[in-house]
């Protein structure tokens, strides 16, 4: 996110408080939480040109913090190079071995292509599938849960979108950790800056 000054973290503050999307978020949060069982078994996918990098950090992130271990995310890729780590060598084949108990997390600002939703489709009856997108009739069909950002519409973008879910996903666990308000309230002090 790039820098805000201390007026536009109020102004995001009184416009998400209002809004309703900070309990939106929390609900799908708890979605993810609660069909999220397995140690390695969150798998996080995007379209093709767009793989959910940042996302999915942010759940490996939270996932340590919170000491969920089922919130540790399993970065799927349509085309990982054959030298990268094997941790980002994860390719869709994964999906070939969906078990239950396991999430399928479909993050998309566009569409996803026909091959993305057969996937989903098979592996629907195993896995829950959860979906993230900005408005796709086709994957919100075949989602257990969709949490959707309407361009022009949402109070936030796409990607504040991205680090509230992850937020909220490692705050669903555990109630001694600070609410959701409050530590939106430190990340947005710490990307405006001292």
């Amino acid at each position: 996110m790039d820098p805000m000054d201390g007026g536009q973290v109020a102004a995001l503050r009184t416009l998400l408080a209002s809004s309703g999307w900070l309990e939106r978020t929390a609900e799908f949060a708890r979605a993810l939480r609660r069909s999220s069982r397995t140690p390695g078994g969150l798998l996080v996918v995007g379209t093709p040109d767009a793989e959910p990098w940042h996302l999915t950090a942010h759940l490996d992130e939270e996932s340590r913090m919170s000491g969920a271990p089922e919130l540790a995310p399993t970065l799927l890729r349509w085309s990982p190079p054959p030298d990268a780590p094997p941790h980002l060598r994860v390719d869709l084949t994964r999906l070939d071995e969906v078990r239950p108990g396991e999430t399928l997390f479909v993050v998309g600002s566009r569409a996803a292509p026909d091959a993305l939703l057969e996937r989903v489709h098979s592996v629907r009856k195993v896995a829950t599938i959860l979906a993230l997108d900005q408005g796709d009739p086709e994957l919100e069909q075949l989602a257990h849960e969709v949490l959707t950002v309407r361009p022009g519409t949402a109070p936030v973008s796409f990607d504040a979108a991205q680090h509230l879910v992850s937020s909220a996903a490692g705050a669903a666990g555990d109630s001694r950790r600070a609410g959701l308000r409050e530590r939106l309230g430190r990340l947005l002090d710490m990307v405006s800056g001292p």
